[in-house]
């Protein structure tokens, strides 16, 4: 059954704009609690980035929920991961998080989270949205929900991160910049790594309900790369406005990207026996990638795009590691969802155990070149189902030997074909990407 509200992560659009209204977040709020209700007794956690339509909505969120005779225990701002976290540690029945992620301000999105810190079963969300079909009730004034703060809600949080890392763990004589996109980690990131010894020059820390996001974070990292070298830092972690992404750049400069990072952290794991099976990825992580754990002998297996999917990749496999090359990694060993402190954290222990530098750590990753072509085609049949279109990507795929690979797929917001082949030879590479787009091209006419 499809769903009409809820995406892949939660409903998310542009502030002012039907569904991300004051209206829709108080029915919203009513239907998440009468349908939380329907599970006992129902106390929600309710979290929030640092943008400025964050306060609306989270006040009409309180007052569906009470309305529905839920308890609400309100966090003020908090990185998505920890309001997974708090949700488990305070046995509440579900948490909802206020944030666009690493969209610009005017967008915003709730995003739940179930009592165990994970993502909402299909099946309560469906629930959700029966409800927000129907007419809103209030309960009897006895049963109306309270509402309270936990005013010690980043502290908890601080030290959730902090316990990720073996007691006694200082990164003492580590100098790390980092770019907390004026968003959700401004306060906890900077503490999480001081309390652990490093040397801490903070970027985008000044949220003023406008500016997350804005030029700076794991989609900017321009300023986070000149910092670290007019700092002469050993490295520098960028967040996205709600901490569940993280990049970082090595001491010259250079980004490291999700992809990179995963490596680091399932290679780690792998080398000291703690790896538990293999690694998740997805459609978009690079060849580079998938190669680099085959020469240790470590399975990798590839889940559609999105965090939702490598986190039930990861549940059904019972395997502890995986991620996405935009910075969202999951390290079940200690979380439930993406945590960018929490990933960051383990990066700089596999840093620690080898004693190497950020840059030459991921040098054992050689990332493939990947061209990728968007091809527009008006409607109709579809491109990719051409029986010549998948004559030649088969042949292509054939081609390459194992060593590249061919990946084609319609665009879910644009009339586009997205055409990408990546593979160890980048020449070879752009001559079948451009092979197989002029053929989608010519069967799409």
């Amino acid at each position: 059954m499809s769903k009409k509200y809820f995406g892949t992560d939660g409903i998310r659009g542009r502030v002012g704009e039907y569904p991300i209204t004051p209206d829709f977040m108080l029915k919203l709020g009513w239907a998440a609690g009468m349908a939380f209700r329907k599970m006992g007794a129902c106390k929600v956690l309710v979290g929030k980035d640092t943008r400025i339509s964050g306060y609306m909505f989270e006040s009409a969120l309180e007052a569906g929920l009470t309305s529905a005779g839920a308890d609400v225990m309100l966090l003020g701002p908090m990185p998505t991961p920890a309001i997974a976290y708090l949700t488990r540690t305070f046995h509440a029945e579900a948490g909802i998080v206020i944030s666009a992620s690493h969209n610009p301000h005017d967008d915003n999105g709730i995003k739940f989270f179930s009592g165990k810190g994970t993502k909402l079963p299909d099946e309560v969300e469906l629930m959700i949205e029966e409800l927000l079909d129907t007419p809103m009730t209030v309960v009897e004034s006895s049963k109306i929900g309270k509402v309270s703060r936990i005013n010690d809600a980043s502290g908890r949080y601080i030290e959730f991160c902090k316990s990720s890392v073996p007691t006694g763990t200082s990164f003492s004589g580590l100098k790390i910049v980092i770019d907390c996109a004026h968003g959700a980690t401004y306060k906890v990131a900077p503490s999480v790594f001081r309390e652990l010894g490093a040397e801490v020059v903070v970027l985008s820390a000044q949220p003023n309900g406008l500016n997350i996001n804005d030029n700076c974070g794991s989609t900017h990292m321009g300023q986070l790369q000149a910092a670290v070298v007019a700092e002469h830092a050993d490295l520098g972690i960028a967040f996205d406005g709600d901490g569940d992404r993280v990049q970082m750049v090595d001491h010259t400069g250079a980004v490291v990207d999700g992809d990179e990072l995963l490596f680091i952290i399932a290679r780690d794991l792998h080398e000291r026996g703690m790896l538990q099976g293999g690694v998740v990825g997805t459609l978009m992580s690079n060849l580079g990638l998938e190669l680099a754990l085959a020469d240790l002998g470590v399975p990798f297996v590839r889940a559609n795009v999105g965090d939702r999917y490598v986190i039930a990749e990861l549940l059904e496999r019972n395997w502890i590691v995986g991620g996405e090359n935009s910075g969202h990694i999951v390290c079940f060993s200690h979380t439930t969802t993406g945590d960018a402190i929490i990933a960051a954290l383990q990066v700089l222990m596999a840093l620690r155990t080898r004693d190497e530098g950020l840059a030459q750590s991921r040098q054992a990753l050689r990332k493939c070149p990947q061209v990728l072509i968007n091809v527009r085609f008006g409607g109709g049949a579809n491109p990719l189902e051409h029986p010549s279109v998948k004559e030649a990507s088969e042949r292509v795929t054939k081609a390459m030997a194992g060593r590249g690979r061919v990946l084609l797929r319609k665009s879910g917001t644009e009339p586009l074909v997205r055409v990408m082949v990546e593979g160890e030879d980048e020449t070879l590479v752009r001559g079948y990407a451009e092979e197989l787009a002029k053929l989608v091209t010519e069967v799409s006419a």
